[in-house]
């Protein structure tokens, strides 16, 4: 949860109506004092199931935001490793705690890349693209890798329904929605728009072939799934 560091109640609410950008701008002092960022376990988690998968050169992190990504690829990759992100200050601080890492700000509907990085990462920053955006999205990491070159995500098995996590994210997606319906600029931020066979549909359609594999570490549901598994989509030599 926030921590007493973390942004005030006004300060969530000034973020919360301005756009994805500002907000984030405005968030980004205080943003590794909120739930929101990535948690160790994770990051340390998904490290340690890409690890054989390995060994990688170059590593991208897409929507690096402060940063808690590029200590994944700096346990795995040998050669450059990158974050790009849209918000100026979001990148200040990943510098402050990856001065060695290249930041760059760009959209990540328009990378600038070429086909440049064996392995590309992103953490919870897939809420901010709409369905309609999510096709293009791939298809921009897509050519941002050389061929063989992997992308991979971590995607939590969805709450079961009618349980207090179902609610409460189909209460904030509600609430997201009523919000830029009556506000503008918008803020893009759901959490039930990213699912499994849209998303591996789109991904397939980039280019990519599609594994899934179990985040073992993470432990399993009541019903014996895993709690999280790791998307992995690799482009075709």
């Amino acid at each position: 949860m926030f921590t007493p560091q973390g942004p005030t109640v006004r300060e969530l609410a000034v973020q919360a109506l301005s756009s994805v950008e500002h907000g984030y701008d405005l968030l980004a002092t205080k943003f590794d004092e909120t739930p929101f960022r990535t948690p160790d376990r994770l990051l340390s988690a998904v490290t340690d199931t890409l690890r054989p998968l390995g060994p990688f050169d170059t590593g991208l992190d897409l929507c690096c935001g402060t940063g808690a990504g590029l200590s994944v690829l700096r346990s795995l990759c040998t050669g450059r490793v990158t974050g790009v992100d849209f918000s100026t200050n979001m990148l200040t601080q990943a510098r402050h705690a990856h001065p060695t890492a290249t930041l760059i700000r760009a959209d990540a509907l328009a990378l600038p890349f070429a086909p440049t990085f064996d392995l590309a990462v992103s953490f919870g920053a897939f809420g901010h693209f709409l369905p309609s955006d999510q096709q293009s999205l791939f298809t921009q990491t897509h050519r941002s890798l050389r061929p063989g070159g992997l992308l991979a995500f971590p995607l939590p098995a969805p709450p079961r329904v009618g349980s207090l996590p179902y609610w409460t994210l189909l209460g904030f997606d509600a609430a997201m929605r009523v919000r830029n319906a009556v506000w503008r600029p918008r803020f893009v931020m759901y959490y039930r728009t990213f699912r499994l066979a849209d998303v591996r549909a789109r991904l397939e359609n980039a280019g990519f072939e599609v594994e899934l594999t179990a985040i073992e570490s993470l432990g399993c549901r009541e019903d014996g799934s895993p709690r999280c598994r790791l998307v992995l989509a690799r482009k075709q030599p």
